[in-house]
């Protein structure tokens, strides 16, 4: 299938003659997304909408920079939608830009800075040919290394065109690198610090003589760049690895920052997850459940336990909600049920997609399950408070005097909580308000495990784990 940026409209000029008959008029790449963004802006549309949680912190931020023209930077710990919105700025330019035809670096047909586009345009004059470039293709990204060089950066001599038979100081000899490529368009370094500082010097000129200069050569060639750098704020403040120069260099520093809430995260989540359902099965998330996933990110954010310098991702949100909800996946695979409805005992499953997303502090070492299970528990317990009424419980708690304990666990049916409702009045009142009636018996398996395990955690009824399996009891 051909993609639509290969194939500029026809209705566009061919030539330097025509493009300048048709009004078209050059403009920096900063004044071009100056003024789409304040296009947007009037319209009251988003510049992210794909980025939640940002509205009132971060794009008011980056709406100002834009304005103001700077390049940027974004500080932030890990999965904090830095690169999703480096990437996103793309969109803010015109969709199609003239160069001429043949240059590496999209020259600017009214305004060449490349010898070879120069020596074009005058041998040609007004029939030199023209091609449009998709703003898709003017964007250059490198995540910096240790290992990157200024020939990746900035340009080499091709010894291929040296052997061709130019001479060292033809300027026809250079290869470009990836920022003059990305002349007239946005040039993007992930986690900048990590550039090596003799390399970061030779982005000085580039931010602000926006020029390049390759191993001495008597050239100038003024690049029109928009530069955008993120870097991770302990690298950038304390380890002192991003030059002083570099850091002045750019016009605006942007902070961003992790979901505020846990509705924030759950929308993220929603957005971000991929859930893949088999053949004649339904997953059916129950809303509380994924407040435990997003509340338990929350509450990692916040232990002392948890590195913080490392930062919680919302990967681990997304990670641990796909987990839980394959987990219910399988059970029903196995038991033969029509849905797939993710419970309590679905969280077992979590510690293989939390272990690589969070640090523990090294006080803690050897602690790891311990404290994900707290972590765990205490997001359940929010949970059933903000959710179920302390009123509703008295009545449970008296039903389980003097009976048999209650039986919980993946191997256990869902019919078996069904029937546990309907020996139980007042549980089945909670679970009714829980998940609606009338209701699946595997929504009906979620709500009664996750009462039983609000109760149990609430200290009010006992639980002996055994296994897969787990007994409810009452304290009496």
């Amino acid at each position: 299938m051909t993609d639509p940026a290969d194939t500029p409209p026809t209705t566009l000029a061919s030539t330097l003659g025509a493009l300048v008959a048709s009004g078209w008029v050059s403009r920096p790449v900063k004044d071009e997304l100056r003024s789409n963004v304040i296009e947007r802006i009037r319209a009251g549309r988003a510049l992210f909408p794909e980025v939640m949680g940002f509205e009132d912190t971060v794009f008011p931020q980056l709406e100002h920079a834009l304005l103001a023209g700077h390049d940027l930077i974004f500080l932030g710990e890990r999965g904090q939608a830095k690169t999703r919105m480096i990437r996103g700025l793309v969109e803010l330019l015109d969709e199609w830009m003239p160069i001429v035809a043949g240059s590496e670096i999209n020259d600017d047909p009214t305004a060449p800075v490349s010898r070879a586009a120069k020596e074009l345009v005058a041998e040609l004059g007004d029939e030199t040919p023209i091609a449009w470039v998709h703003r898709s293709t003017r964007y250059g990204e490198k995540l910096a290394t240790p290992d990157t060089s200024i020939a990746d950066l900035i340009g080499e001599v091709d010894p291929i065109k040296v052997a061709e038979g130019r001479y060292l100081s033809d300027e026809l000899t250079l290869h470009y690198g990836l920022v003059p490529r990305t002349n007239r368009g946005i040039f993007a370094i992930n986690e900048l610090p990590d550039l090596a500082e003799r390399i970061q010097v030779g982005l000085l000129n580039v931010l602000e003589e926006r020029d390049i200069q390759v191993r001495g050569y008597k050239i100038r060639l003024p690049l029109d760049v928009m530069l955008v750098a993120s870097a991770n704020p302990d690298d950038y403040t304390n380890r002192g690895r991003l030059i002083t120069p570099l850091k002045d260099r750019f016009g605006s520093q942007i902070r961003t920052h992790y979901p505020l809430d846990a509705e924030t995260e759950m929308a993220i989540v929603a957005q971000e997850s991929e859930i893949r359902p088999a053949d004649g099965v339904d997953i059916v998330v129950p809303e509380y459940m994924g407040e435990i996933i997003a509340t338990l990110s929350q509450l990692a954010r916040q232990s002392p336990h948890i590195s913080q310098r490392s930062g919680v991702s919302v990967r681990l949100s997304v990670a641990n909600y796909e987990t839980m909800v394959a987990s219910a996946l399988r059970r029903s695979l196995r038991s033969g049920d029509t849905d797939a409805v993710p419970r309590i005992c679905d969280l077992d499953a979590l510690p293989a997609s939390t272990a690589g997303k969070v640090e523990i502090e090294s006080l803690e070492e050897g602690r790891e399950e311990q404290i994900l299970d707290h972590l765990i528990s205490a997001s359940v317990l929010s949970v059933f408070r903000e959710r179920v009424r302390p009123e509703m419980l008295l009545a449970i708690v008296e039903g389980f005097e003097g009976r048999d304990p209650v039986e919980t666990g993946d191997d256990v049916s869902a019919g078996a909580y069904v029937g546990l409702c309907e020996g139980m009045p007042a549980l089945a009142e909670v679970v009714t308000e829980l998940v609606g009636e009338p209701s699946s018996p595997g929504r009906v398996a979620s709500a009664v495990e996750f009462v039983l395990e609000g109760l149990h955690l609430s200290k009010r009824l006992n639980k002996e784990a055994v296994g897969t399996r787990a007994q409810y009891r009452g304290r009496g």
